[in-house]
């Protein structure tokens, strides 16, 4: 039986050329359940939480590496998002109404791909590229050709109950025998099968792929769906939307009600808790 929500880097020895590979399960299924996704809505989902744990493996600091999808098709809305200790959480927003065709390019629509870094100390930075490739795997390729030129290819795959995928890079500084090497084992690359990737373990899969190159697989890392939300994080969003605005909700509602559109954690705030917010006391 495969492992799931496992994630793994490797590399070719003595070679400027890398990889890594994951698979969800557990935790896919959970953000898959948090809303009444169509089948083609939730496999892009997990295509998206699948190249979200992959390219974070280039973080070297601790933060988050996110990527979001704003369409014009049925699907209005795409995110997911990784950490550097693999907890993942992601949702997508849809039009039920709409949803007629399952490609990628009919689910989004013409638009843009932004990919967001953002480490816990330090500036933020943002990547954006054109949605002109006809699957998610090829515009994200694109993104790492023209913002990092870093050349990479990427396999992506999920179905009602696992998500997972293959990344292989070639770094700057490579060799002839590198770009040889490259060539080689992306022509070997392009013939895996979605049934393969979703239910092999790293270890059969990448022998089966790659069994005359030498191979070094490092050490698994657990992966895990885990909301960032908090109360103190949705404090803050309330001084964002500022006092004013928070009193006259207030005055019209009674409280302040607030949910995660990650997890649907619920958060309230009353009249002494919006007063401690913004003066530091509680008038009543």
């Amino acid at each position: 039986m495969a492992s799931r929500d496992q994630f793994q880097r490797f590399i070719f020895e003595h070679s400027q050329v890398r990889g890594a590979w994951v698979q969800l399960g557990e935790s896919y299924r959970e953000i898959g359940s948090q809303a009444p996704y169509p089948d083609s809505v939730r496999q892009l989902l997990g295509e998206s939480l699948v190249a979200s744990v992959l390219m974070s493996s280039s973080l070297k600091f601790e933060g988050t590496l996110s990527l979001q999808a704003q369409g014009e098709g049925p699907v209005r809305t795409l995110m997911a998002e990784c950490s550097h200790d693999r907890y993942i959480r992601g949702l997508a927003r849809f039009d039920e109404h709409s949803m007629a065709e399952e490609s990628f390019e009919a689910l989004l629509g013409e638009g843009r791909m932004a990919i967001t870094i953002t480490p816990d100390k330090g500036q933020r930075y943002q990547g954006v590229v054109p949605r002109e490739e006809s699957s998610l795997a090829g515009c994200l390729e694109d993104y790492f050709d023209r913002s990092e030129q870093i050349a990479t290819s990427l396999f992506l795959f999920a179905d009602d109950n696992c998500a997972a995928g293959l990344m292989l890079q070639r770094l700057p500084g490579h060799t002839e025998e590198d770009d040889d090497l490259w060539e080689r084992v992306n022509h070997l690359a392009r013939t895996v099968e979605a049934g393969e990737l979703l239910e092999l373990d790293s270890t059969t899969l990448l022998y089966r792929l790659f069994n005359e190159e030498t191979v070094r697989l490092f050490d698994s890392e657990p992966v895990a769906f885990r909301c960032s939300c908090s109360r103190e994080r949705t404090e803050k969003a309330l001084e964002a939307i500022g006092k004013d605005e928070c009193y006259s909700i207030l005055e019209e509602q009674g409280s302040i009600e607030m949910d995660c559109q990650f997890c649907h954690a619920h958060y309230r705030f009353d009249r002494n808790d919006i007063d401690h917010l913004f003066t530091g006391h509680t008038l009543h």
